[in-house]
């Protein structure tokens, strides 16, 4: 096993196939959809709330397109502590891992190899300065329009949009209950 590691922190990279995990001959990857709230541009005022999803892109090692951050499964891992590894490696960030987006099958572009692959949304609470791959890659926050756009695999594509959809249907979710409990509280608020 070969180890990168960050000169500024601690950190280090695996490499190397020897643990990774296999499923009937496919080759195990897991990874992370990084995203976060902004203050929207259009908005005037903090207080009324609007917030723009954006997701972090990196370029491939090669730097021949965008991806979010993915790698091997290996045997000493959860598929969420492997995610959160690779995520924490390639892009450079921490967070919470939140439920599965799903799993996809998919053939490599540039080997003859089969892989199942895992999504899982991390949702951001730290960027780091310094980490492992940060002279072998970029990254960069955009809308998840724009990420859609410039993703090079489909598998990941579609990752994205059960997250966008997961967000989306939350939020209403949560304006639904607010309208709902806005009276309520307002009420019982009125009688202390």
């Amino acid at each position: 096993m070969v180890a990168v590691v960050s000169s500024q922190e601690n950190m280090v990279s695996r490499t190397g196939r020897h643990l990774q995990r296999y499923n009937k001959g496919r080759r195990q990857v897991v990874g992370c959809i990084p995203y976060r709230y902004k203050m929207a541009k259009q908005s005037l005022s903090k207080d009324d709330g609007a917030k723009e999803l954006q997701v972090l892109v990196i370029t491939s090692q090669k730097g021949k397109g965008m991806l979010f951050p993915k790698g091997g499964w290996e045997l000493d891992e959860s598929k969420e502590g492997a995610a959160s590894r690779e995520t924490l490696e390639e892009a450079g960030v921490r967070g919470t891992i939140e439920c599965e987006l799903g799993k996809w099958s998919f053939k490599s572009k540039s080997h003859d190899a089969h892989y199942e692959g895992y999504m899982f949304p991390l949702h951001v609470q730290e960027q780091l300065d310094f980490w492992p791959e940060k002279n072998l890659r970029q990254r960069i926050w955009m809308s998840a329009q724009e990420a859609r756009e410039v993703c090079q695999h489909w598998w990941m594509k579609e990752a994205l949009d059960r997250l966008v959809n997961r967000l989306t249907s939350q939020q209403q979710q949560q304006q639904h209950e607010d309208q709902e409990l806005g009276p309520v509280l307002k009420s019982m608020r009125a009688s202390l």
